[in-house]
């Protein structure tokens, strides 16, 4: 199989499926420890910073060395500050939402709010992985070529199941029937492998795009990284100060391993 849209489309469907498997918690747990979620979510910022560079900042910037007359890290740039600002105008928009709705039911507000708002980032992350099978069509296929966006997959595929149970479990604790907690949960992450989709056609139409989806899939996973998965794994840290610190450091060391060494 070396057809790149196929394995973005496989890739996305992967990531929702795990998100679904998360969702599915809610019909056999109505808790689940969140010590063991919290080093998912810290592992998994930890995978997605170091891709962040060596699987899309450095070969976009080593693409825009061969195709611009100009430094590259100016288009680069552009492109992780694009991919960051988008994920901040979707919160934005999510915030503007919280004002002007669901005034009445501040529980139906908080739970909608979280579903919006995880269904809004699954976006990017679908995009990047994507960008990430979009590039092998420029390239032979190996089990070398694989290990990049495969690995960006699993990352984005273990934060997704924290997330799945971050949906369900609560429209549960609100008295929601089971069966329809799952379907919400799992739903969040059906733009997954759209995304996915256009990703990856969207870096196989343009070669000279490419640097630039490269970078903004970066500014995206970056900012999910930093802003919300980091902050939330570590809010119950005082039990066990580097528990999840190591979590972080160990995704980090995993990533930078399969990348450097297999490429």
């Amino acid at each position: 199989m070396n057809n790149p849209v196929l394995l973005a489309l496989l890739a996305g469907t992967f990531t929702w499926f795990v998100t679904a498997l998360g969702a599915s918690v809610v019909l056999f747990f109505k808790k689940v420890n969140q010590k063991t979620l919290n080093l998912m979510l810290g592992f998994s910022a930890g995978v997605m910073i170091a891709a962040s560079f060596w699987s899309l900042l450095q070969p976009a910037i080593e693409g825009c060395s061969e195709s611009i007359n100009f430094p590259p890290c100016f288009l680069v740039c552009a492109g992780f500050l694009c991919g960051a600002v988008f994920i901040w105008l979707c919160d934005t928009l999510i915030s503007k939402a919280e004002i002007s709705f669901f005034k009445a039911n501040k529980n139906l507000k908080r739970i909608t709010m979280l579903i919006l708002s995880i269904t809004l980032h699954n976006i990017p992350e679908g995009l990047a992985v994507g960008v990430a099978f979009g590039v092998l069509n420029n390239q032979e296929f190996s089990f070398s070529s694989l290990i990049v966006p495969f690995s960006i997959t699993l990352s984005i595929a273990l934060q997704n199941f924290p997330e799945g149970a971050a949906v369900s479990l609560p429209l549960r604790r609100e008295g929601v029937g089971v069966k329809k907690c799952f379907l919400l949960g799992q739903a969040s992450a059906l733009v997954e492998p759209i995304s996915a989709l256009v990703g990856a056609a969207l870096t196989m139409i343009s070669k000279a795009a490419l640097p630039f989806l490269l970078s903004f899939a970066a500014g995206t996973m970056i900012l999910v990284a930093v802003h919300e998965l980091i902050p939330e794994c570590q809010m119950q840290k005082e039990k066990s100060p580097y528990f999840v610190s190591f979590g972080i450091v160990g995704g980090f060391c995993v990533m930078m391993l399969l990348d450097v060494m297999l490429s």
